[in-house]
């Protein structure tokens, strides 16, 4: 106890799932390097307003600092296939239902908010998303379900460590509030 360890792979505060960390420099300067020059698959599942297309791949540039009216454009590609899609018999905004899908994201870049903002760039905002999202979908989904989060998880990633083609891959199954909303359409 009381070990130093170094952040590899961080999240958005409200984004669920696999965080990453080193125990020594040395393997964190590995690590790093290995993000850094894009050899690692950040795999993420989020659930999003509407039935998106079976697959789809956004490639947008976005601004270093969102909040930053000068910041700086940077490439950003987002690759989303969906996994299940979901219509609710309630009226939310000017529909007589809400219909959602549940995708799975990969990330080829890591800016602040990509997934978050690549979604909602092509009317998909993922659900519970107070800054890039749709209010009244996440209100509903707060009275209906209960739920008050982002329902966005970093379920997998996968790297090889060695060099190798043999890949280490780390896995992040907790979907709770997701099944909440589309059992039983999300599969195990």
């Amino acid at each position: 106890m009381g070990e130093w360890v170094h952040p590899i792979h961080r999240l958005d505060r409200a984004t669920s799932g696999i965080v990453l960390f080193a125990f020594n420099p040395v393997t964190a300067g590995q690590l790093a390097k290995l993000f850094r020059d894009r050899k690692v698959t950040k795999t993420y599942v989020a659930l999003v307003r509407g039935h998106t297309s079976e697959a789809g791949e956004i490639d947008k540039p976005l601004r270093k600092n969102f909040e930053n009216k000068t910041s700086p454009y940077r490439e950003a590609l987002t690759r989303y296939r969906r996994l299940a899609t979901a219509e609710l018999p309630f009226a939310v905004g000017k529909y007589a239902s809400a219909r959602y899908s549940l995708i799975e994201v990969t990330t080829h870049t890591g800016r602040q908010h990509q997934i978050r903002r690549h979604m909602a760039s092509i009317s998909h905002p993922i659900i519970g998303d107070t800054t890039h999202g749709d209010g009244r979908h996440n209100l509903f989904i707060r009275e209906k379900y209960g739920i008050f989060r982002l329902l966005l998880h970093a379920a997998r990633i996968e790297m090889s460590l060695d060099g190798s083609e043999t890949k280490t891959s780390i896995h992040s199954n907790s979907l709770r509030e997701f099944r909440r909303i589309l059992t039983p359409l999300i599969p195990d």
